[in-house]
């Protein structure tokens, strides 16, 4: 591997997009996993889910977003790439976990996490079924990656992203041209 790379990993509301732009904005390179990344596929074999077998259940689409793996694989080989963090949730993960460096779990209550989700609109965690998922998936810890480092996400952003840089050992800012989060 020619350069480190990060996971980092949630439920709904926990804040990875938010710890994500954050770290751009300190000037390190990121992939936003769940947007360039993800589509709904078969978690074992990666398969696509055909159009029309698709559901708009909140528990199938959960259990089948997962992410490009020859993506991640490819993005990680890149040698080009300066230090890179990974965010967002892929159900397919134990085909890539592996390859990271380190993996960050970004933990909140479920008030916490409530009172970001219904401030939501338009996104994932917005409507009540999949704020009830959330609520089932945050008690139960199923989805979770093994092994994860425990971030506390109830804290200021800047104190989240600044916990997690000083666990990989990095400067608070990042010098080095950002490259696109596009992957």
């Amino acid at each position: 591997m020619p350069h480190p790379v990060y996971l980092i990993e949630g439920v709904s509301g926990s804040g990875k997009t938010s710890v994500a732009t954050e770290l751009e904005r300190r000037g390190y390179a990121v992939v936003h996993g769940d947007r360039v990344l993800a589509y709904q596929g078969d978690p074992q074999t990666g398969a696509p889910i055909p159009t029309e077998r698709r559901s708009s259940d909140p528990a199938f689409i959960n259990t089948h977003h997962i992410w490009d793996a020859a993506r991640v694989r490819a993005i990680i080989a890149d040698p080009a790439r300066p230090v890179t963090f990974f965010c967002g949730a892929s159900r397919n993960r134990a085909h890539f976990v592996d390859l990271f460096d380190a993996v960050f779990l970004l933990e909140a209550d479920w008030p916490t996490l409530e009172r970001r989700l219904a401030a939501r609109v338009d996104e994932w965690g917005s409507e009540p079924g999949e704020r009830a998922l959330v609520a089932r998936l945050h008690a139960t810890r199923e989805d979770l990656p093994d092994n994860a480092m425990s971030i506390d996400a109830t804290r200021p952003l800047a104190k989240v992203v600044d916990a997690i840089l000083a666990h990989c050992g990095l400067p608070s800012a990042c010098g080095a041209k950002n490259l696109s989060s596009s992957g």
